[in-house]
């Protein structure tokens, strides 16, 4: 059972990626390197950061580049803010009298900024912050406080903090809300992965605060005991007034990019589940729903986890202006033409619907109206 959890920081409880990425591309300013992306960025930020800069910056010594880089992130870190499920998961934690704790590289006048505005410290047994190398002070932890290895989870968003647990000898539950991608996390091997801290709270509940191997989760959808059961899902084509469709990148399929779209709620029609499925995900009203095809999408290796999904698959168009607001489960979205759309790095399922309706041969896609 888990009675006590050590959290990461950064992309585990606060989205601090924007401030910290701006702060970082500062740094390789005043070096005299290029700036990176934000898909740049993730794909080569790395802890321990020391070598990070060595890759990057080899010839400037660290204390420079802590000048450059903490002088720059107390300019924007005002844009630092929990993470969606965050507040409501140390919450859970408080109810279930489980014990919590923080273990992060962030730097200890930055976490007492962020814990004053954000008022996550209520919930703290206590921080173990500007850690360098958590790997060096999680056997300190565990002895300090007295946690049974066994009863412990470390829950973060980085390689390193999967390295930690494991080198901790404790649980290690991976989160797709920060600074590494589904394959950097599953290279890792977490004893989890989940989407956000939301679904991991439903997990514990479930299992009655176990993690229960195979922790792949397949059935995660149900009790222990229970049959697997495939998940009804429904997502659709959007066409905006200009014949081109919404394209949706997301965390959970391997930064691929999709439709939206998500599970159909027990009672609730198909059509009404992806109208508010449309709705969360997009913020756009849908009109001239139109079915295409079903889909079996089983053990897909592009999920980030293994699942069975029955993919119900629709074209519609957008009832008034297409202005798109994405909910925290997305990373961005394009409209795109036919060309664009099959050139994109697509999951398999949004492959097979748009060769369903013409696209790969390069079929306008007022046709498929």
């Amino acid at each position: 059972m888990i009675r006590n959890i050590i959290f990461d920081w950064s992309g585990t409880l606060v989205d601090d990626l924007p401030a910290v990425w701006e702060a970082t591309n500062h740094v390789l300013a005043q070096a005299g390197r290029e700036t990176m992306t934000l898909a740049q960025f993730r794909a080569e930020f790395c802890l321990p950061f020391a070598r990070f800069y060595e890759r990057h910056t080899p010839d400037v010594p660290m204390p420079q580049l802590e000048e450059w880089f903490h002088g720059r992130f107390l300019q924007v870190q005002d844009s630092v803010v929990p993470l969606d499920h965050a507040r409501e998961f140390l919450e859970f934690c408080r109810q279930r009298q489980v014990r919590t704790f923080v273990l992060s590289t962030v730097h200890r006048d930055h976490f007492a900024q962020q814990t004053a505005r954000t008022g996550l410290a209520q919930f703290l047994e206590r921080p173990y912050v500007q850690i360098l190398d958590k790997r060096n002070k999680i056997h300190e932890i565990l002895a300090e406080n007295s946690l049974h290895p066994g009863e412990t989870l470390f829950i973060g968003d980085m390689q390193h903090d999967i390295e930690t647990a494991r080198h901790g000898g404790i649980g290690s539950c991976a989160v797709l809300t920060g600074y590494n991608s589904l394959e950097q996390l599953q290279a890792a091997q977490p004893d989890l992965i989940v989407e956000h801290l939301g679904e991991l709270r439903e997990i514990l509940t479930r299992c009655s605060m176990e993690l229960r191997p195979p922790l792949s989760l397949a059935a995660h959808e149900t009790v222990a005991g229970d049959t697997r059961r495939p998940v009804v899902t429904v997502g659709a084509l959007i066409f905006d007034d200009a014949e081109r469709v919404l394209m949706i990148r997301t965390h959970k399929w391997s930064n691929h990019w999709g439709i939206p779209g998500g599970k159909t709620e027990f009672g609730e029609t198909s059509e009404a589940a992806l109208r508010r499925e449309i709705r969360e995900e997009t913020s756009l009203e849908i009109t001239d729903i139109r079915f295409v095809l079903v889909q079996d999408c089983i053990h897909s290796r592009e999920f980030y986890r293994d699942a069975h999904f029955v993919l119900l698959n629709y074209t519609c168009r957008c009832q008034g202006p297409a202005e798109v607001r994405l909910n925290d489960e997305a990373l961005e979205f394009r409209w795109a033409t036919s060309a664009e759309a099959m050139a994109m790095r697509l999951n398999e399922p949004t492959r097979v619907l748009l060769e369903k309706c013409g696209l790969a041969e390069g079929r306008p896609l007022r046709e498929l109206r």
